[in-house]
């Protein structure tokens, strides 16, 4: 049984902790996007440090039609934030690859965004006193459901071991509006839901991250290949592994 409460606990105490030793009064940067990780990871960092301490970056590229759920998620949780839109710096590059490259893939104009909005956190991040949060969680990760260098990046995670049915129990311990919890997963840069695009449910992928459990072989494949090739995803840069060595 997944104690929410106690691990919600122990998530804001390992918050303080890192910030006492990693960035002691400095103020955590949460990009904001709606959804129930941000939500969550923004109102775990007010728990921890203070309302004063969490500042929340909206960034639509362009039009975002659901900029009121993290609206109201800045709201609820009364933190300072700012919108700073994307888009003419998302156009510029993207033309600029465009004119220099003959074939620019589906998933170059997808990454670019989430790639352009972790540079903004950064700079925000340098210019507030800050360090950056990481909204991922476990079953994105397990999937590869991130952008390499984008929402994948962060100075430190708080839900990176949890899957999405824990992460929705601590929005609830949070007391965060059941529309953020229940938003459903989209990441606004193909057009599909995540379970869309992914080709399953996160229900069924917790079941089997946490218990093993999938009676669907041809699931359970597209899961663990997808597992396979995503690994590079959540480690730190492979390197050459030289030794120095001294003669004599």
């Amino acid at each position: 049984m997944f104690q929410a409460k106690k691990v919600k606990d122990d998530i804001v105490n390992w918050i303080r902790d890192w910030f006492e030793i990693n960035g002691k009064g400095c103020n955590a940067i949460v990009g904001i996007s709606g959804g129930k990780d941000s939500s969550v990871v923004a109102a775990l960092c007010v728990e921890a440090l203070g309302k004063e301490r969490v500042y929340g970056v909206l960034m639509p590229n362009g039009e975002q039609a659901d900029i009121d759920m993290s609206l109201k998620l800045v709201n609820h949780l009364d933190i300072d934030y700012c919108i700073i839109n994307i888009k003419n710096g998302y156009e510029g590059i993207l033309n600029e690859v465009q004119e220099k490259l003959v074939d620019v893939s589906k998933d170059t104009t997808i990454n670019l965004a989430p790639r352009i909005r972790m540079a903004t956190l950064y700079a925000v991040c340098q210019s507030k006193n800050g360090r950056v949060a990481n909204t991922c969680n476990l079953s994105e990760d397990w999937v590869g459901y991130s952008t390499r260098y984008g929402d994948s990046a962060g100075d430190f995670s708080p839900l990176s071991m949890l899957c999405v049915r824990e992460v929705k129990a601590i929005g609830r311990e949070l007391g965060l509006p059941e529309e953020l919890i229940e938003k459903v997963p989209i990441d606004g840069l193909c057009g599909q839901t995540d379970e869309e695009k992914l080709g399953f449910t996160y229900e069924a992928l917790d079941r089997y991250i946490r218990e093993g459990i999938m009676e669907d072989e041809v699931t359970k494949a597209r899961i663990d290949r997808l597992y396979a090739i995503n690994r590079f995803k959540v480690r730190f840069m492979d390197v050459f592994p030289y030794e120095h060595t001294t003669n004599g």
